[in-house]
């Protein structure tokens, strides 16, 4: 019923992957497979509810505290995520490193901790220091296995008097790491004990290809958090804006809401994402459910070319989100120079891993959301800037 091999010609369109490519990787002209985006249109269904609101013609203020954008949400994690929320604790925001940001203000002051696992999403990096707070790493660590955070090593973390937050990132962006139930029970409970609030950024939630399945921080959840999401990646709508989120308890709540329209006057959202959402939540499955058997595929040919073309690598598909985190450290080869032939010689840009700290040197991160005509021709592009260099 939907094909995703269709290409799509994205130029033109003040994108910001394909327009502005060369903003951050100097050369104009290259195949991207950068930030998380993907190359798909969007569902039929939530085209057609973005058509049908805008042929009623007025396009005015409103509100995000309705019956049908609440009760979608609410919709969508019984189904997707067989979980029950409480619609009155849902909050909108205009993206979810808006309200990441804004509940560090409000969570922590000036010079204070906010713990991250390492790699992380660079947003994070933007929002913890541009807040004026201090970054407190904790490395994950890799084995045969997957990916593993040393919770002797979080707990001397959280337990640090400078430490007010845990920003999680759940489904973890970019190693792709599917937290335990387990695993969050235990962060739950060291950052009770430590008093540490909780943040986590499950915008991937809908993008798992591990038996192990998705776990809303709602379901192990403890005193003070927030969990934050939206539609946007699963369903391509990052242009619409638009996010939404889950408060604990209800005076952060309403300090939240406060600031949003007072402050900051942000609580009037883009009518068109609030249809989005709706359509997406209510209708969307079956085309989320295509969209994800296409992009498995994709990854597992990432994996089959690589391995292919390089057998020590041994690289297996990540437990989440459609980027694929390649660990490249077998072979040896410096970053830059990499970067340097991918870019100058192949032409294609593919996120290196130090834009994710310290920790993603010797990783790449590569955009799978797209046809396989063009991954192909990055994967490619991967193998002949490895194979020049070696």
């Amino acid at each position: 019923m939907f094909d995703f091999s269709k290409v799509v010609d994205r130029h033109g369109t003040w994108c910001t992957q394909w327009d502005y490519v060369a903003d951050r990787f100097g050369a104009p002209d290259l195949l991207p497979f950068t930030i998380s985006d993907m190359d798909f249109a969007t569902a039929p269904c939530i085209l057609e509810a973005i058509n049908q609101r805008l042929a009623h013609g007025v396009l005015g203020y409103s509100r995000w505290k309705n019956d049908e954008f609440l009760g979608a949400i609410a919709h969508w994690f019984a189904t997707r995520h067989h979980t029950t929320i409480d619609p009155q604790s849902i909050v909108y925001g205009p993206s979810v490193i808006y309200m990441v940001s804004e509940l560090i203000r409000q969570w922590s002051s000036v010079g204070e901790g906010v713990v991250i696992h390492t790699p992380a999403y660079d947003a994070f990096y933007n929002a913890i220091e541009g807040n004026q707070r201090t970054v407190m790493p904790v490395a994950l660590q890799k084995n045969a296995d997957g990916w593993h955070c040393d919770m002797a090593a979080l707990d001397a973390v959280l337990a640090r008097p400078e430490s007010k937050i845990l920003l999680l990132c759940s489904p973890q962006n970019p190693t792709g790491k599917v937290w335990t139930r387990d695993e969050l029970e235990t962060m739950a409970e060291l950052c009770h004990r430590h008093g540490v609030r909780v943040i986590s950024d499950e915008i991937h939630m809908d993008m798992v290809w591990s038996a192990q399945p998705h776990i809303p921080w709602s379901n192990v959840a403890r005193d003070s958090w927030a969990l934050l999401t939206s539609g946007s990646k699963s369903f391509n709508i990052p242009a619409l804006t638009g996010a939404y989120g889950l408060i604990g308890d209800e005076e952060s709540r309403n300090r939240y809401l406060s600031v949003l329209k007072g402050r900051d006057g942000l609580s009037s959202p883009a009518v068109l994402a609030l249809s989005a959402h709706i359509a997406a939540y209510q209708q969307g499955a079956p085309w989320l459910d295509a969209l994800r058997e296409y992009l498995a595929d994709n990854l597992n040919y990432i994996a089959h070319a690589l391995n292919t073309a390089f057998p020590t690598l041994n690289w297996q598909v990540p437990q989440s989100t459609y980027l694929a985190w390649i660990d490249l450290r077998a072979l040896n080869i410096d970053d830059h120079t990499l970067q340097d032939a991918l870019i100058h010689q192949q032409k294609v840009a593919i996120m290196p891993g130090y834009t994710y700290g310290e920790e993603g040197c010797g990783f790449v991160r590569l955009n799978a959301g797209c046809p396989r005509s063009k991954l192909e021709k990055g994967v490619n592009g991967l193998i002949n800037a490895i194979r020049a260099i070696r």
